[in-house]
């Protein structure tokens, strides 16, 4: 077993958790992207630039430069736009990203008006009390009919919404309500701002210890993963693989866990490159780092998305087990440095 560059892991999680409590449904990312940005311009080695589409891109020149490798991750999360005014002043919503309303259902959440306003709100059941409704508060669907906002302001019609900036399209995020706890943190959207912490953090190990990439290296922050199309566009052209770093979902039937990294070897999209699969095994094996192999039958991820688009490389994916994926998530520091190390391993890799 070699000796990897120790994580700075107190880093590791401010990062993260600065970055859990930035809003960034896909579509309003900006403050997220700029937020990575800042962090990763401490590195005065690393070429960052911005996509058109607004995704962040940082080169960092490695030993050699015959075979560029790239590692991406997401900084979009679940949200929702305002999708109708309604008589009674409150919101109808439709949602950005795969997820089911019951997992949203009493979160508190911001809107974002085109003027720059922010307006704190609930996500609501239309039916919310059981002492008015009794059975059909338990009975009714949850769906984009059945659910509201409930607006932090004096409204009851349109007209008193509309006067407080709010309109048809803005942005809503959900809070993401982040607590770190005896070595497990919690919050809505780990998917994905766990992995962008892991390549951060994975950066700063590898420059407080002096070293650089084995191969010259592309970090790419996307910004519309959530939606299918992230990595689509944005990554160089000469790429000889891509590492997607993205969470492990956990639940019935699954291998992984909170406190493993994971390989993902097969999803909704059919399997990955065997090949770089294998090579992240072996480098896991090599350097102790312990991590679990598993299939997710209803997932996508950015690695997918780039081939979709034609991409021609080799594709793996890897990430931190987390609970409770597309809900009020959680995941635990073993496996945030699990991922972490693995990611340094690959970047110091031949």
């Amino acid at each position: 077993m070699t000796t990897l560059p120790p994580i700075d892991t107190p880093y590791m999680l401010e990062f993260l958790v600065g970055l859990l409590n930035t809003p960034s449904p896909t579509g309003f990312t900006e403050s997220a992207v700029a937020y990575t940005e800042q962090a990763l311009r401490v590195f005065p080695f690393l070429e960052i630039t911005r996509t058109p589409k607004g995704a962040l891109v940082a080169t960092w020149p490695g030993e050699k430069s015959e075979a560029p490798r790239a590692l991406t991750a997401h900084t979009d999360t679940l949200g929702a736009m305002v999708k109708e005014i309604k008589a009674n002043g409150r919101l109808k919503l439709t949602k950005i990203g795969g997820f089911g309303w019951n997992a949203a259902e009493g979160e508190g959440c911001t809107i974002f008006t085109n003027r720059g306003e922010k307006v704190r709100g609930s996500i609501l059941l239309t039916m919310a009390s059981s002492h008015v409704y009794g059975s059909k508060f338990n009975e009714v669907r949850r769906d984009d009919e059945n659910i509201e906002v409930r607006l932090d302001a004096r409204t009851s019609s349109k007209e008193e919404t509309r006067a407080l900036g709010i309109e048809v399209g803005d942005f809503v995020a959900f809070d993401p309500r982040v607590e770190l706890t005896n070595g497990f943190v919690r919050s809505r959207h780990l998917d994905d701002k766990a992995c962008v912490a892991n390549l951060v953090a994975a950066i700063k190990a590898l420059n407080d210890a002096g070293l650089q990439p084995q191969q010259t290296t592309t970090f790419h922050i996307s910004n519309y993963e959530e939606v299918g199309h992230g990595a689509a566009a944005g990554l160089p052209g000469d790429l000889t693989e891509l590492v997607s770093v993205d969470m492990a979902a956990i639940g019935e039937g699954q291998t992984s866990d909170e406190f493993h990294a994971t390989l993902c070897v097969k999803d909704s999209g059919g399997p990955y490159h065997h090949g770089l699969s294998n090579k992240l095994r072996k480098l896991a094996e090599a350097h102790g780092i312990l991590y679990k192999v598993d299939i997710y039958p209803y997932y996508g991820s950015d690695g997918e998305a780039y081939w979709r688009a034609g991409g021609n490389v080799a594709v793996a994916l890897i990430g931190p087990g987390v609970d409770a994926s597309h809900n009020y998530e959680r995941t635990h520091t073993d496996a945030l440095e699990a991922t972490t190390n693995w990611i340094v391993a690959y970047l110091l890799a031949e």
